[in-house]
């Protein structure tokens, strides 16, 4: 079983609440993952299901998993910032993650407002010369936010039936870019009850071990 950590980690506009996964049984880290959650004035915080699922999916894959709470949300300091301070901090947890554990190849992931922080960052992250790993994204919040240019590599999760960021919006975003997006039928915005194909599909694509049946069970049972 894995254990968590909650921290407070100081930001641009203040305390960050956060907390921190580990892979199960002290097995050493394969990498570190980032996860950045949906939009905070809408009820987003590291907590949202999505979130989570992207959370338990790397911790299965052996990655060390950090999510903080944005601005404003829980015990998070300071007030929304439209993602770019929220892209700020994100940078400040990618820099004490790093520090923490300097070998290692760094992850990010996000869902909806989460999809345009982790796209900044990672275009920032490319410009320092400090790629990201391998971005995933779910939910890419494309048309509502200007959602960077993304590494052709990057994983892109979307419902057929979100009407909260249609699926024609992404694929124009993609198009330009020739990146292919997985389309899970019949998922909406939020994937109720379609959790279980975020994690598959992730692991697949990761190169991990596969998952149990029981364990994609568990992942759609929202």
């Amino acid at each position: 079983m894995n254990k968590s950590e909650k921290f407070m980690l100081a930001g641009a506009a203040g305390q960050m609440e956060g907390i921190i996964d580990y892979p199960a049984d002290d097995a050493a880290p394969r990498g570190v993952a980032l996860v950045a959650h949906p939009h905070p004035l809408y009820g987003g915080t590291m907590d949202n299901k999505v979130a989570v699922t992207l959370m338990r999916t790397f911790v299965n894959l052996g990655y060390v998993v950090a999510r903080i709470n944005f601005r404003g949300v829980g015990k998070s300091e300071g007030v929304h910032d439209h993602g770019q301070g929220e892209t700020d901090d994100m940078a400040i947890l990618h820099q004490w993650m790093t520090g923490k554990y300097p070998d290692l190849p760094v992850a990010l992931s996000g869902f909806s407002f989460g999809t345009y922080v982790q796209s900044q960052l990672g275009q920032r992250l490319a410009a320092a010369g400090t790629p990201a790993e391998r971005l995933v994204l779910v939910g890419a919040a494309a048309k509502k936010w200007a959602m960077a240019d993304i590494p052709a590599d990057t994983i892109l999760i979307h419902g057929e039936q979100d009407d909260t960021i249609p699926l024609t919006d992404v694929l124009d975003w993609l198009r330009p870019q020739e990146i292919p997006v997985i389309v899970i039928p019949g998922a909406d915005h939020f994937f109720h009850r379609k959790l279980g194909h975020i994690k598959s599909w992730v692991t697949q694509l990761w190169g991990g071990a596969g998952l149990t049946e029981a364990e994609t069970d568990t992942a759609s049972a929202d």
